[in-house]
C-alpha cells in the first residue's frame, strides 16, 4: 500500500502541517491543506535536503519528509506501478487458464494475448465467479498443483466478496499469497494448495 507522514508542507504560497499519503496512483494532502493530485502530474520531482520538492502546474510544492524519506518518495514516483499483467504473473509468454465470464474492461486487457485453452500449458488459473457456484466450478476446472487468481466483485452491492471466498477456498485446502486489485469493480486473490 501508500506511504504516508506527518510533515510540513509548501504549496505555492500556503505553508501547513499536514499528513501527506502517497498512494499508489495520487498524493493526497490532509490537514490545514488539502490536495489529491495523480502522480501523473507531479513534475520535477527531486529532493532538496530534507524536502521533497516537485511541481503540480505552475505551484511548487515541497514535503519536508527528511532526506532518507524524501528520496524514498521520490523513487516511488519516479517509478511507473506495475501493470495489472504483470501483478497476475503474466510476464514474457506466460499464459493463463481463464474460467468464467470476463466482462471487465481491465481484466480483459491485461489477459489479451495471454490466454491458453490447454490446461497443461497454464502457468495459471484466472477464475472470474460470482458465487460459491461459480467457485466450486472453477476448483473443478482447475489443474492440480497451478496457481488460481479467484476474481471476485467488491463492494457493498457485491454478495460474494473475499471474505466469504477466503473462507470458502481456505476450507477446500487453499491458502491466499497475493491480493491485487483488478478495477474498481473487481479484486483478485491468489491461491496455491497447501
Amino acid at each position: 500500500m501508500g506511504r504516508e507522514a506527518l510533515c510540513t508542507c509548501r504549496w505555492g504560497g500556503e505553508r501547513a502541517e499536514v499528513k501527506a499519503l502517497l498512494e499508489t496512483n495520487e498524493l493526497i494532502v490532509r490537514g490545514e491543506l488539502k490536495r489529491k493530485v495523480p502522480l501523473a502530474d507531479l513534475k520535477s520531482v527531486r529532493v532538496d535536503g530534507d524536502d521533497l520538492v516537485f511541481k503540480v502546474g505552475r505551484e511548487s510544492v515541497a514535503l519536508t519528509l527528511g532526506a532518507k524519506d524524501a528520496l524514498s518518495w521520490a523513487k516511488k514516483i519516479a517509478t511507473p506501478p506495475p501493470s495489472l499483467k504483470d501483478k497476475l504473473g503474466l510476464k514474457g509468454n506466460a499464459k493463463a487458464l481463464v474460467i468464467g465470464s470476463v466482462k471487465d474492461l481491465a481484466l480483459a486487457e491485461a489477459l489479451k494475448g495471454a490466454t491458453t485453452k490447454a490446461a497443461t500449458k497454464a502457468m495459471i488459473v484466472v477464475a472470474v465467479v460470482e458465487n460459491e457456484k461459480d467457485l466450486a466450478k472453477a476448483l473443478k476446472s482447475s489443474p492440480t498443483g497451478t496457481p488460481i487468481w479467484i476474481v471476485h466483485r467488491k463492494g457493498k452491492a457485491a454478495s460474494f466478496v473475499e471474505t466469504p471466498v477466503r473462507t470458502a477456498m481456505r476450507a477446500k485446502g487453499f491458502m491466499d499469497t497475493k491480493v491485487s486489485a483488478v478495477s474498481a469493480d473487481f479484486s483478485a486473490t491468489r491461491y496455491s494448495r497447501k
